[in-house]
């Protein structure tokens, strides 16, 4: 080997290590590897982002009801500039006079009237019925669907996810059940509107102290949002 070339060698293997041992001495005060410096910018940003997308999509579907209106009356006609918004107001006055209306005893006969001709239609009937039915239950303010988080096993013993409590069998079911249950639905993670339905022992459920808000956070968020701690635990 010519004496440059073992020269060089040399000198190579002296550099690269003494640059190892530079690089990694400055790691702690400037990060090497650009993820790390932008770490904190991103759980700055994302969240914005996101909250401004979910916002954005809300407004942009509520618009859409401005096409109800007459070709003279949209806004972006009458004031020559387009101004996201409006449909989201037009929405909410659409709401208050429907409650207005559903709220005395003519409005409440047209909706009687309204229910008894959809009941009339075959295929309609079927799909109204059961949705009429799913929404009563969840927006009664006399019901307990969805208003408890439980613990249970599921889906095996020794394994253990949060539901809610939806209601109790009866019937054919709870006559042969015999013992105390209560329906419980099983959400998905991170997308709780898929899930499961199962009827447990109400001995076996671990009733929460948190909010259904909260136990809906902790499953979207699969873990990571931890609700508060109660003030007291329960006695085992």
């Amino acid at each position: 080997m010519p004496k440059r070339a073992r020269i060089g060698l040399g000198l190579g293997m002296f550099v690269l290590p003494t640059s190892i041992v530079r690089i990694t001495a400055r790691l702690p005060d400037e990060p090497f590897f650009p993820y790390y410096q932008g770490r904190a910018e991103r759980l700055v940003i994302v969240p914005g982002v996101i909250t401004a997308w979910v916002l954005n999509w809300i407004v942009s579907t509520l618009d859409q009801t401005l096409q109800i209106l007459p070709g003279a009356w949209h806004p972006d006609k009458l004031l020559g500039i387009h101004i996201p918004g409006f449909g989201v107001l037009l929405t909410l006055l659409i709401l208050l006079v429907v409650g207005a209306v559903a709220s005395n005893f003519a409005g409440r006969k047209l909706v009687q009237w309204g229910d008894a001709l959809v009941h009339r239609i075959p295929v309609v009937r079927s799909i109204y019925s059961s949705v009429k039915q799913v929404s009563d239950t969840l927006f009664s303010e006399s019901g307990n669907a969805f208003r408890t988080a439980v613990l249970v096993q599921w889906p095996r013993e020794g394994v253990w996810t949060v539901a809610f409590v939806t209601g109790a069998p009866n019937g054919e079911i709870a006559a042969y059940l015999r013992d105390e249950f209560v329906s419980v639905y099983v959400p998905t993670t991170p997308n709780p509107t898929g899930g499961y339905f199962v009827m447990v022992r109400k001995s076996d459920c671990v009733e929460l102290d948190m909010s259904v808000d909260s136990a809906l956070k902790y499953i979207v968020s699969m873990g990571v949002v931890a609700p508060a701690a109660p003030t007291q635990l329960p006695l085992k």
